[in-house]
């Protein structure tokens, strides 16, 4: 799993390692391939906002740089 995406994933309460989410076992719940696609699945999201968002309009040239520092910090494509 991507290191920034399990971080966060602590960060809200759910402990990778032994599928705990506030203290309750989740494995029956969610797995963590899940997890890691459903953390995917908004950083893309929020990519395609940057990238097709207002792509006529003078901020367009920040949303792209936005949208590569998500990705390299996110290390995703």
């Amino acid at each position: 799993m991507n290191e920034r995406i399990r971080l966060l994933a602590e960060q809200a309460g759910i402990n990778i390692d032994s599928f705990q989410f506030s203290g309750t076992p989740i494995k029956h719940i969610v797995d963590e391939p899940s997890l890691e696609k459903f953390a995917l699945l908004i950083i893309k999201d929020c990519l395609d906002q940057c990238y097709y968002r207002g792509m006529n309009d003078e901020r367009y040239a920040g949303q792209l740089k936005a949208a590569a520092y998500i990705e390299e910090h996110f290390g995703v494509e």
